[in-house]
């Protein structure tokens, strides 16, 4: 089945061609240097208000889509920070401002991205918010592929990527 007839639906495997602006028209983020991007529909694997305005779309057609950043990537919180000792990091370790660190939460034992904020005496101010925190997302989207999605992707929750072409 080619997916030519089918819409975006739960337990599709969409692929969309697409850029990503904010507010001042800048693209920070297009599928033109990697290709369409693929994933299951429906399984959370893209950003709420993106994953919600593709259904029905159909292979060829092209939307622009705005995301509000409370179904995109929340809002910025101020008190997201954490001063992380410095002997938390290992002593050789160049850190500057801006570097992306992962840590991994206790609780959970989920990985957990953070931000280097600040280098202060004591420790390392480390923001938790996600980098786009707070952001309206302007999405141009072009769907250029929809099937049906194996029982194993639905069963592992994502899109095979080399499956459409099995």
């Amino acid at each position: 089945m080619n997916g030519k007839n089918l819409v975006v639906a739960d337990n599709t495997v969409v692929r969309i061609e697409y850029s990503l602006a904010l507010n001042d028209g800048d693209v920070i983020d297009s599928s033109v240097e990697d290709g369409p991007l693929e994933f299951l529909q429906g399984a959370n694997e893209i950003i709420p208000g993106l994953e919600a305005a593709l259904y029905g779309m159909s292979v060829g057609e092209q939307k622009n889509i705005v995301v509000t950043p409370d179904l995109a990537y929340g809002e910025y919180n101020p008190e997201d920070y954490q001063l992380v000792p410095r002997d938390a990091f290992e002593d050789d370790a160049e850190l500057e401002p801006g570097m992306a660190i992962e840590f991994v939460d206790e609780e959970s034992g989920e990985a957990v991205e953070g931000f280097i904020s600040e280098i202060q005496p004591d420790g390392i101010v480390i923001d938790f918010n996600h980098w786009l925190a707070g952001e309206t997302l302007y999405f141009d989207v072009k769907v250029v592929g929809v099937r049906p999605a194996l029982p194993e992707e639905i069963e592992h929750g994502h899109a095979h990527v080399d499956a459409h072409d099995a």
